[in-house]
């Protein structure tokens, strides 16, 4: 546990200074946790026995990342061609002696929206006006929720929530990480519309946070998914104490876009 408050401590120390100076500083941390996921997507349907193209999906989530943050009108041809070009590969891979080259095209496919498209919300949540704050203030809601879930699931849990997914996660703890996200919500609302330029009322985060305190540990569930699937403990090694980076982003990867558009919808 100390190790891996130390490495969440050294994750914050070097990801705020980009998320706060934004730009392609904000950009390159955005990159590493993507791509490194990536790599462990790639790794994970390779152990189950597919065969996406690691090069492929690597390229492909950049250049979705790289077009969403700097050439946002090529974002949409952008994912319609590297679908295509998916296609096209695995049509040839199929030629070639690969019989399961239909489900590998599933695989890439979904890699390249998973974590190249929604992934790219968390570029979007900061391009917002104030990004840097409304994604201080949906981000710790997802983080502050997962520590609430852990804490109370693993002094108190008792019901089981997804036994086969997840055997250590409980519907206390679940219902106690909603709670913490929903008052973090709350509290981070007050404190950036006191001191900080946000225009939000706390019932507002409040709402924000209860949002994605239900929705975002789906993110989690996914991933694990992905793992047994795989007979994978961990995406990978990427992070010590915390497993891979995809063990890490997981739930990011439905708490940027859901922030993003409640943002978006409801508040600005």
């Amino acid at each position: 546990m100390a190790k891996r408050a130390l490495v969440t401590l050294a994750i914050l120390a070097l990801g705020l200074p980009g998320l706060f100076i934004g730009g392609w500083a904000y950009f390159v941390v955005i990159a590493f946790f993507l791509l490194t996921a990536t790599h462990e997507y790639a790794q994970m349907f390779r152990a189950a026995g597919f065969q996406p193209p690691r090069i492929f999906l690597l390229a492909g989530v950049f250049l979705l990342m790289l077009t969403r943050h700097a050439f946002p009108s090529l974002a949409a041809p952008t994912l319609a061609f590297l679908i295509l070009m998916s296609m096209a590969w695995h049509v040839w891979q199929y030629e070639t002696g690969r019989s399961a080259a239909a489900t590998d095209f599933t695989v890439s496919a979904a890699g390249l929206l998973y974590l190249g498209w929604m992934g790219s919300y968390l570029l979007d949540l900061r391009s917002l006006p104030d990004g840097a704050w409304w994604t201080f203030l949906a981000m710790p809601a997802v983080w502050l929720g997962d520590v609430g879930a852990y804490a109370i699931g693993a002094a108190y849990g008792k019901h089981k929530m997804a036994p086969r997914l997840s055997p250590k996660k409980s519907w206390e703890g679940f219902w106690a990480g909603v709670f913490t996200a929903a008052l973090s919500g709350g509290f981070l609302a007050y404190c950036y519309s006191t001191w900080g330029p946000l225009h939000i009322a706390p019932w507002q985060g409040m709402l924000l946070g209860l949002v994605l305190g239900l929705l975002a540990p789906l993110g989690d569930l996914g991933e694990s998914m992905f793992k047994r699937q795989s007979g994978m403990k961990d995406s990978g090694t990427a992070i010590p104490g915390h497993g891979g980076a995809f063990d890490r982003i997981d739930s990011w990867l439905w708490g940027a876009p859901l922030g993003y558009f409640f943002i978006l919808w409801f508040i600005l």
